[in-house]
């Protein structure tokens, strides 16, 4: 296993959910997987912390969160703590020198962070109160 991403930590638990990477780029994605009945089977990825179209995800028993840009006073971070669910912000790539720039043009760095994750197992390390990790397993 493989420290591969970290970010800020929405909230320290000691709960380390294990999923496959979903990117939910539009409220279509959520619904879709809603109706997929696959929710719990996924480590939910969004680009920004204000994503509000993941609510209904959230509700239903998301077992955790990854995103782009953000910070946990946001709403993610938010509602994370709200529902207990563990939550990395910021994520960024540890075999990168790309990072999120508030302000910039953060094209090219989500479409590598989406590129490198989407599809992978992971486990989600937040029990830090500060730094969250992403782990990749085999």
């Amino acid at each position: 296993m493989t420290v591969i991403a970290q970010g800020y930590n929405g909230f320290e638990t000691k709960k380390a959910p294990e999923g496959t990477v979903l990117y939910l780029p539009n409220p279509q994605s959520v619904l879709t997987l809603l109706r997929s009945g696959k929710l719990k089977e996924h480590i939910l990825l969004v680009q920004g912390g204000t994503t509000t179209f993941l609510s209904p995800a959230l509700s239903m028993g998301a077992i955790g969160v990854i995103t782009l840009s953000g910070a946990p006073e946001l709403h993610l971070g938010i509602l994370s703590r709200e529902f207990q669910m563990p939550c990395v912000m910021t994520a960024h790539l540890l075999d990168s020198d790309s990072r999120y720039v508030t302000g910039g043009n953060n094209d090219a760095h989500f479409q590598s962070f989406i590129s490198r994750l989407e599809g992978k197992k992971v486990r989600l390390d937040c029990s830090d109160a500060d730094v969250a990790k992403v782990i990749e397993i085999a």
